[in-house]
């Protein structure tokens, strides 16, 4: 079969599915799908653990070196396949002559996605619960034991994580049964300014709280005595996924790009925004830890305990610790359209479906998967699918820790030594020389070992540590 022009192939696809109305609504959309709980909460933690500054160093390096040449490479793929990442790979297979094997790399990120978004709606449920919380004034002058009781109460009451999750979930069908442009481009449209907005403001608040100097310390004191071996690898992982790659969103999104679009620029501009908003992040969290003296490291309970705990000490608190939980819930929101979209994408091609109906049928299925999730806190605690992992557990270090890095290794190799040369230029306007040299050593080479890296030491770290200990 003789290759399809991208441009032929945009005139054939962007009927059915639409097209981003200008460069700047994918770069909106793509820093949302990458923007979400993560970097609000792990980034900042992550740094302050491993050397402050100098693992911010080391992470943008991998940034660089890892994170944007395959979220170049996502793009590039679903542009030139102009289609759901399983009809993406298949036209690109069949133009280049392939073995069907690589279409293994859409149905990795189809059903990497699904899984994600079933236990990350749960999560995301909390945030609004939290909004609420925090604006009635529940948590106004708790004690810590007051935060932490409500907390694991919420946790406990499988009714109220439903409810949630629920009115999360909806909110996802909604915006995603719309299309491209009156449901994808509307939602980032209004979240992503706003989250914007709302962090900026949230700065300015944590500034004036006392522990600016000490959190900018925790973030940014260069000491590399900290920085091992394991903080290289955490640096490695968090570039990787905080990008939202491998999970089928960005290629998705990518097929919508179009051809006027310049992919390199535009996601170096998407992987700046969403490493902003990471530092930014920290940078509003953890005065506000720190003035109020409480411990910076522990984890998700960061946002649900913590953080509820030190706005309810500070004035203004309730209405702050309200905006916070209304930026999160923003994140989360834009994250989750594009975890449903590739999927959605898929089977409005594969059975010219109707895309509301299928929004419809794929969020119910997804939020039933999604309870496995809601009873690992409460009934089925006690429950373990291996090991010592609940469901929860379970679907967590599956997607994080498999099905993700072997899709990123994957998408490299297919890029790189796949996808005919013509293809790669035309798609990244490379005219040979210094970039085409640079590109080649990042794809081939360079950003496959690093995903591999990260794979080989979670599974080592998981398996073999645990029995020499």
């Amino acid at each position: 079969m003789a290759y399809t022009s991208s441009k032929q192939a945009a005139k054939l696809k962007q009927s059915r599915q639409g097209m981003w109305s200008s460069r700047w609504l994918f770069v909106l959309a793509a820093a949302g799908s990458a923007v979400g709980l993560g970097n609000i909460w792990k980034f900042p933690y992550i740094a302050g653990e491993n050397g402050g500054g100098a693992f911010v160093v080391v992470y943008l390096g991998c940034v660089l070196l890892v994170g944007i040449p395959i979220m170049i490479a996502e793009v590039m793929l679903g542009r030139a396949g102009r289609g759901s990442p399983v009809h993406a790979l298949r036209n690109l297979i069949e133009s280049a002559k392939a073995s069907s094997f690589w279409r293994v790399i859409g149905w990795l990120g189809i059903g990497a996605g699904f899984l994600i978004l079933s236990y990350y709606s749960v999560i995301a449920g909390w945030a609004l619960f939290y909004i609420w919380q925090m604006g009635s004034g529940v948590l106004v002058a708790v004690t810590p034991d007051q935060a932490g009781k409500l907390f694991s109460n919420f946790l406990s009451d499988p009714f109220q994580l439903v409810f949630w999750h629920t009115l999360f979930m909806a909110l996802v069908v909604w915006i995603v049964s719309k299309g491209v442009v009156k449901g994808l481009e509307n939602a980032v449209r209004i979240c992503m300014p706003l989250l914007f907005l709302l962090l900026v403001v949230l700065l300015v608040y944590s500034a004036q709280s006392g522990g600016f100097e000490q959190a900018f310390n925790f973030m940014f004191s260069f000491n590399w005595s900290e920085m091992h071996l394991d903080g290289f690898l955490v640096a490695l992982g968090q570039a990787f996924f905080t990008l939202s790659l491998a999970m089928g969103a960005i290629m998705a999104y990518g097929a919508y790009v179009s051809e006027e679009t310049p992919i390199i620029s535009t996601i170096t501009t998407v992987a700046i925004i969403d490493t902003s908003v990471a530092i930014a992040s920290g940078l509003a969290i953890f005065p506000i830890v720190f003035a109020n003296g409480l411990d910076p490291s522990s984890g998700p309970g960061l946002m649900f305990v913590t953080l509820p705990l030190a706005f309810g000490q500070m004035p203004g608190g309730m209405v702050f610790g309200a905006l916070f939980f209304l930026l999160v819930s923003f994140a989360a929101i834009t994250s989750a359209i594009s975890l449903l979209e590739p999927l959605l994408a898929y089977l409005v091609e594969e059975y010219n479906a109707k895309r509301k109906r299928v929004a419809v049928s794929m969020g119910v299925l997804c939020w039933t998967v999604g309870l496995g999730s809601v009873l690992s806190f409460n009934v089925w605690a006690e429950f373990y699918i291996v090991g010592d992992k609940t469901f929860f557990d379970f679907v967590d270090y599956v997607t994080q820790n498999i099905m993700l890095p072997l899709g990123g290794v994957l998408i490299a190799l297919f890029a790189a030594f796949v996808v005919p040369k013509e293809v790669v230029a035309e798609q990244l306007g490379l005219r040979g020389g210094f970039v085409s040299i640079i590109w080649n050593l990042l794809i081939k080479l360079i950003a496959p070992l690093g995903v591999l890296a990260v794979f080989c030491y979670t599974i080592y770290t998981t398996l073999y540590l645990p029995m020499t200990a």
